[in-house]
């Protein structure tokens, strides 16, 4: 019996930020990942981003980011480089996502997850990332790749941590 190779999943910044911030789509994302059902590959601007982000808008989560990321057994890639980034300077319609979109298509994953609608909108402005890697929102990952049902995304859609005995992490930062 051969082995199932298991799914690579890119996870942008976003996913990172709201998945520790509120527990709705975006923490699904990653308990799915700290579960191990499929392997979580960053790159340093995403992990960077997402420090950064944490660090000036939510100090109080610092720690929860860092405990997260020490869970989640996931691949680090390379960061495109300055003239691979100016070269696909239309790959999306927001050029600060460009190394994102590049590293998930040189890291050649499964998916590229993200709430960034510059990254996930079906339309000419994602024609060429889309034929490059396969760009889904949360839900849609959600619901098309992990299987959820419509009825299992709606019990969380507006979800408080108080409707949770305690994060799949351990213990919740301040809010």
């Amino acid at each position: 019996m051969e082995d199932k190779k298991k799914l690579r999943v890119f996870l942008d910044a976003n996913i990172l930020i709201r998945g520790i911030t509120l527990p709705r789509f975006p923490y699904e994302v990653l308990r799915h990942a700290a579960q191990g059902h499929f392997v979580p590959v960053f790159s340093p601007t995403v992990l960077d981003s997402a420090r950064q982000y944490i660090s000036e808008l939510f100090p109080d989560h610092k720690e929860t980011l860092e405990v997260l990321l020490s869970l989640l057994e996931y691949e680090l890639v390379s960061d495109p480089s300055i003239q691979e980034i100016e070269a696909h300077s239309n790959l999306v319609r927001d050029a600060k996502d460009i190394p994102v979109a590049l590293a998930a298509i040189q890291a050649k994953v499964d998916y590229l997850v993200s709430t960034d609608t510059d990254l996930t909108d079906v339309n000419e402005t994602t024609s060429e990332l889309r034929q490059l890697v396969t760009p889904l929102r949360v839900g849609s990952f959600l619901r098309e790749v992990m299987r959820w049902s419509s009825e299992d995304l709606e019990v969380i859609k507006h979800r408080r941590w108080s409707d949770l005995e305690h994060p799949f992490w351990g213990k919740r930062s301040a809010k």
